[in-house]
């Protein structure tokens, strides 16, 4: 009621600055979020976790963030049957040569990648993840991935896909805007 007070007295009647004039603004009620605006505030949380969490791991064994990434990233490309140069490792992280390479001696010297020579073409380097990185990852995010997969077990066939479509969906999205 006093906003509609507010606006049905002149300018000046009120004894104070009409509200444009002195730099304040009304309250405005909140708009209304598009529909599924709760999920990306939980798909943000989510990930905000699970940097969290990764960066526990990185702590406690002696690794920097990036580290952590470099061995998800190896680990995703063999999974999907990618060989990794450290220029391809380099791609994905956004680091430079002289980066990558300290990136990749750091690892080495952990003893949790290691460089071979690429068989068909002995001047190309693969890198490799070695069984002590999948052994630690497993001892740290084991019960997560466990948990994980018996929740995922309470969907659906069709609930699955679409959590599949979703997160597929998001993931080309963050691709496509260069993130």
């Amino acid at each position: 009621m006093a906003r509609q007070q507010a606006a049905e007295e002149p300018a000046g009647d009120s004894g104070e600055e009409p509200a444009e004039e002195s730099g304040e603004q009304l309250a405005e009620e909140p708009a209304e979020e598009p529909v599924g605006m709760d999920l990306v505030h939980l798909l943000r949380e989510v990930t905000l976790r699970l940097d969290l969490a990764g960066a526990r791991f990185a702590g406690r064994n002696g690794l920097h963030p990036t580290d952590l990434r470099a061995l998800i990233s190896l680990l995703d490309a063999a999974r999907a049957g990618d060989e990794s140069t450290p220029g391809r490792l380099g791609d994905r992280l956004g680091l430079n040569s002289a980066g990558t390479t300290a990136l990749i001696d750091r690892l080495e010297r952990l003893g949790l990648v290691r460089r071979v020579r690429d068989t068909r073409d002995r001047r190309r380097v693969l890198l490799e993840v070695d069984d002590r990185a999948l052994a630690l990852g497993q001892s740290f995010f084991g019960p997560l991935i466990d948990r994980t997969l018996a929740l995922l077990a309470t969907f659906e066939a069709g609930e699955q896909a679409a959590v599949r479509r979703f997160l597929s969906g998001v993931r080309d999205a963050v691709r496509e805007e260069g993130a």
